[in-house]
């Protein structure tokens, strides 16, 4: 049943290619083409807008150095308030800082932590440029 279907399928194609004529495009069909590809293409392009604002970088930076600035010149050091009567050595006295307190690390190991470190500084704003660009098209 196959085989008969299969040989109905050829004998259908052979014809329908027999009577055919071979189209060919305008002259300058490839013109026409791109100039419509290049039409869609400045249709979809879209401006850049940063996440964050000249003008809110501007508040941030304003706000940050005024706090700076506040805790320079306007904070006097008084130890009367419920902060100083907060213990914090149970951050320092416990078992995991006492358990890490005796390990050693090799000059070589630190190296490499930094090496590693340096290395993934570099090659993530590389990589970002690169599929930036990939992807700009």
């Amino acid at each position: 049943m196959k085989e008969n279907a299969d040989k109905y399928l050829d004998h259908l194609a052979k014809k329908v290619f027999e009577k055919t004529t071979i189209e060919s495009p305008s002259f300058d069909f490839t013109n026409i083409v791109m100039s419509q590809v290049n039409a869609l293409n400045e249709n979809k392009l879209t401006a850049y807008k940063p996440l964050i604002s000249k003008t809110s970088w501007v508040f941030i930076s304003i706000v940050f150095l005024v706090l700076i600035g506040y805790l320079f010149f306007g904070v006097e050091t008084v130890n009367s308030g419920w902060f100083s009567t907060l213990d914090f050595s149970i951050l320092s006295n416990n078992k995991v800082t006492n358990a890490f307190s005796g390990l050693a690390i090799s000059k070589t190991f630190m190296y490499a932590i930094v090496f590693l470190g340096l290395m993934l500084c570099v090659q993530i704003p590389l990589l970002k440029h690169n599929f930036d660009k990939q992807f700009e098209v």
